[in-house]
């Protein structure tokens, strides 16, 4: 019996330990001390430019990549920034704001991490958030009480920072009166000469928080005034639109405040599809100042809404980190102002 000779298998590769931050150091021909200090942007220390350009140049060579957590045991605390993923929609508005946050972090060496909150809400959702052991932790109002910031502190969260109508204790919160948007909108409704105000209140789940305060807000403006405020649920369909539009003469409205300019758009579409014409049979307002209402005929009016600065919130989110037993801040950050254009 003839043996056919095996052929040997051909060895796997051993994969290459990963580079050490020693590799850099010999690479750049500097201690490892200096690329701990320029590849964590220590400011404390002064390190010249072209240095720092050799050891950067050197890691990215190597591919060296600063171990995280490794990192965080050196400092005492992660640099990790949680940001729970909105539960509701959200707009271009608050998406340059979360891109504007995000980058003006990342330049404080923080990292910023969205956390998908689908479904977990209340306690689970801070147990949920305690368990990645952020730094800090930029939370929704909503939701979040005093017990739950004791549990995120407790886990080593040295900043809680709420965004929402109210302050929660033990928190710094960035204040977000959505009723001064109702109010401006409401005001200038009346100012143009309009007596019969509605306003839109979105059926989506979870924007509650923000269309009451716009509708109490318009009721605020005209109290007291002889003029009327009609409350107008609306989902964000095209059918649902038009079915409103079809009844609009019955409601004899002659203005609408739209929530904002997504719905105004919705709205002005469907009431002009139904022959009711914008200004003149009725007067339409939005809110955040959309590139878009600009490209509409008649051109959208709108309330121009300023959220606060990323550049202050990451400061302000620094600070925090730096001196955790200072007194919680609470700042009023949104600010609001009327844009006439030609729909109102």
């Amino acid at each position: 019996m003839v043996q056919i000779p095996k052929t040997p298998a051909t060895a796997s590769p051993a994969p290459r330990s990963a580079p050490t931050s020693a590799d850099v150091a010999r690479l750049a021909g500097v201690s490892r001390a200096t690329v701990s200090y320029v590849l964590n942007n220590t400011s404390a220390v002064r390190i010249s430019e072209p240095t720092r350009r050799r050891v950067r140049e050197a890691a990215k060579e190597l591919g060296y990549v600063p171990h995280a957590a490794a990192r965080s045991l050196r400092a005492g605390h992660s640099r990790m920034v949680l940001m729970p993923a909105p539960t509701v929609p959200v707009g271009p508005l608050y998406g340059r704001f979360i891109n504007e946050l995000q980058w003006a972090l990342g330049r404080l060496d923080y990292t910023v991490v969205q956390y998908g909150t689908v479904g977990v809400h209340g306690d689970e959702a801070v147990r949920a958030w305690a368990e990645l052991r952020p730094v800090a932790i930029l939370a929704p109002g909503s939701g979040l009480d005093a017990r739950g910031v004791a549990v995120l502190r407790r886990s080593g969260a040295r900043a809680v920072v709420t965004l929402g109508p109210e302050a929660v204790e033990g928190a710094h919160a960035l204040l977000m009166d959505h009723e001064t948007v109702g109010h401006c909108a409401g005001r200038h409704l009346y100012d143009r000469g309009r007596r019969r105000i509605g306003v839109v209140v979105p059926r989506e789940p979870g924007l509650g928080v923000f269309s009451g305060p716009r509708l109490e807000g318009v009721r605020r403006a005209v109290r007291g005034t002889g003029a009327t405020v009609t409350e107008l649920p609306l989902a964000y369909e095209e059918a649902a639109a038009a079915r409103l539009a079809a009844r609009w003469r019955e409601l004899g409205l002659d203005a609408v405040f739209a929530y904002n300019d997504e719905y105004a758009m919705l709205l002005m579409r469907a009431l002009q599809d139904e022959g009711i014409a914008v200004p003149g049979e009725t007067a339409l307002i939005g809110a955040d100042d959309l590139m878009l209402g600009r490209l509409l005929r008649p051109r959208l009016s709108t309330v121009r809404i300023e959220l606060p600065s990323g550049r202050d919130l990451a400061e302000l989110v620094d600070r925090a980190v730096r001196d955790p037993a200072a007194p919680p801040e609470r700042r009023t950050v949104l600010g609001a102002a009327v844009v006439h254009r030609e729909s109102s």
